[in-house]
């Protein structure tokens, strides 16, 4: 893999997340100060931090695959050995891969949709199938990290190394 794949693949989230977060935190700033000095907010605004939010939550999501970063009740997996706590992980993974492609087709329906008729935001007044379209890609980007979580614990099973876990909040 070249440099670039290995830095994009290492840091496309991280980018991604930063990028909305800056614009949600710099709009939501403009709007109190417009709204507490000179009486006046827009709608526009609103929209604009609203669906930066949502792209966050969804390339979120995506990162806390990646980093095995998800919520979950691990006090049995310390109590198993490396072989069936690696098969738990790839059968977890199997699951929520299932999920994440039923939901990636359902939500890219919801997207097409949106572009086929032309619907576009209240306040920006640009199509909204730009911001429907956070779900499909988060869920597609969610897709991706599965498949190389997949890869990887396979590989770990095969090689008879420990299964990653991620890096633990409070160890």
């Amino acid at each position: 893999m070249s440099p670039t794949l290995k830095a994009i693949d290492r840091n496309l989230e991280r980018w991604a997340l930063l990028v909305f977060y800056v614009m949600l935190v710099a709009t939501m700033f403009i709007e109190v100060i417009r709204r507490e000095v000179f009486s006046y907010s827009s709608i526009w605004g609103e929209e604009i931090v609203r669906y930066s939010f949502i792209y966050l939550a969804w390339i979120g999501a995506a990162a806390a695959v990646k980093e095995r970063g998800h919520i979950r009740i691990d006090v049995l997996l310390h109590y198993l050995g490396k072989r069936i706590k690696t098969l738990l992980y790839i059968f977890g993974d199997l699951v929520m891969l299932a999920v994440a492609v039923v939901a990636f087709y359902y939500s890219y329906e919801t997207a097409h949709i949106a572009q086929k008729f032309g619907n576009v935001t209240h306040g920006l007044r640009i199509g909204q199938v730009w911001f429907l379209a956070a779900v499909p890609i988060g869920f597609a980007m969610v897709i991706f990290r599965l498949i190389q979580s997949l890869l990887r614990d396979i590989k770990d099973l095969r090689n008879g190394n420990d299964v990653y876990e991620g890096d633990k909040l409070f160890d």
